[in-house]
């Protein structure tokens, strides 16, 4: 929640240092661009200090960097603020998704890692309000004094979760490097792992796509923001739906569906041309996007080994994030090449293509059943 309220706030606390909106614009960049480069590092930390430990630290340095970045006097020292954040960002979702992989039965996995995908779209949607009412009884920095509060707040919070079962003979794990853990486990990232980020790159560009496409057809900016709130509302009511089916018949009933969806909605995207079939379209790709949340954490739960779990979170969650940036950079490539119809069109196919990828190499999938039943 915290973090949701002072996203959309980090281009304005730019420009009001001066920058362009160029650069406003690759400040907020950054978040995204620090996740990425946390991911990898991110296994390391909380192999070395423990899920629970990891977690606390990240609360802490995102504070610090929200603080930072409230009272941040240049644009570079903003830039370093909110890239420590994205990193800080990247050690809390992947030591938060390995001690739900070991505190969670895995007949309760889907749904408790789909509740916490649940929980993300919450904060996301109730942060900005809750920084609109911030702003308005204080200023601008007061809501970058709230996002670190709540960071402190989670880090307390964190400080009462139970310390993780020792391994079955009681001793530590043995450890063992990233390397290791990338060559063990080639088959599944480069499989399953590029699976994940098919289906990340359909669920950025969704967020993107559909406010640029209302805004290209004459919808008004607080239609737009209507079409947006009712395709978020429909993404948050759908998130533990998503986890009983997963639990119940099995990941492939969710992943292919969802991205098929996806993908379908933008195809079928640049046909629209008022705010209420647009919405129609929005309100189905919410519908896609939100029963599957937490499916990647899940696949990357499911596939996770007993030694090494961090280290192959990490990689799992990089692939994840690559995913999340180059959706959103395709759009603007073809867009700058052709139109924004095209880019949304070559996305979309794109993402149906990953629904054969994803039937051919997803556990519990019809066509794995079968060659395994052949094997």
């Amino acid at each position: 929640m915290g973090i949701g309220a002072v996203t959309p706030l980090v281009a304005l606390t730019a420009r009001d240092l001066g920058a362009s909106v160029g650069v406003a614009a690759l400040v907020v960049a950054l978040l995204g661009l620090g996740q990425l480069c946390g991911d990898l590092p991110a296994g390391w930390l909380a192999e070395r200090l423990g899920e629970k430990r990891a977690l606390v630290l990240a609360c802490v340095l995102e504070a610090a960097g929200l603080l930072t970045a409230c009272v941040a006097p240049s644009v570079l020292l903003l830039g370093v603020a909110v890239f420590v954040c994205g990193m800080a960002g990247s050690v809390l979702a992947l030591a938060r998704q390995s001690y739900f992989t070991v505190a969670v039965p895995s007949a309760y996995r889907a749904r408790a890692l789909s509740t916490l995908g649940g929980c993300f779209r919450i904060g996301f949607f109730v942060g900005p309000l809750v920084g609109a009412a911030v702003i308005s009884a204080f200023d601008l920095q007061a809501a970058y004094v709230f996002a670190a509060a709540s960071s402190l707040l989670a880090a307390v919070v964190t400080l009462a979760l139970p310390d993780l079962p020792p391994t079955g003979t009681g001793a530590p794990p043995p450890r063992v490097g990233l390397r290791t853990v990338l060559w063990e486990h080639r088959r599944v990232l480069t499989t399953v792992g590029v699976g994940v980020l098919l289906i990340m790159m359909a669920r950025a560009t969704r967020q993107s796509i559909i406010p640029l496409w209302a805004e290209s057809q004459g919808v008004s900016p607080a239609t737009t923001s209507v079409i947006f709130g009712l395709s978020s509302a429909m993404d948050m009511l759908m998130f533990f739906p998503g986890g009983w089916v997963m639990d119940r018949y099995g990941r492939f009933w969710v992943a292919v569906p969802a991205v098929a969806v996806l993908g379908a909605g933008m195809v079928v995207l640049p046909l629209t041309d008022s705010a209420l079939t647009i919405g129609a379209v929005a309100l189905v790709m919410g519908l896609g996007n939100g029963v599957s949340s937490g499916v990647v954490m899940t696949l990357g739960s499911d596939a996770s080994p007993a030694v090494g779990r961090a280290q192959f979170l990490a990689a799992w969650r990089l692939l994840a994030d690559t995913g999340t940036s180059v959706g959103p950079l395709l759009i603007t490539a073809v867009t700058g090449l052709a139109s924004l119809a095209a880019g949304s069109v070559v996305v979309g196919v794109i993402a149906l293509l990953g629904v054969g990828w994803l039937t051919r190499w997803l556990p519990g999938s019809p066509l794995a059943d079968r060659r395994a039943r052949d094997a």
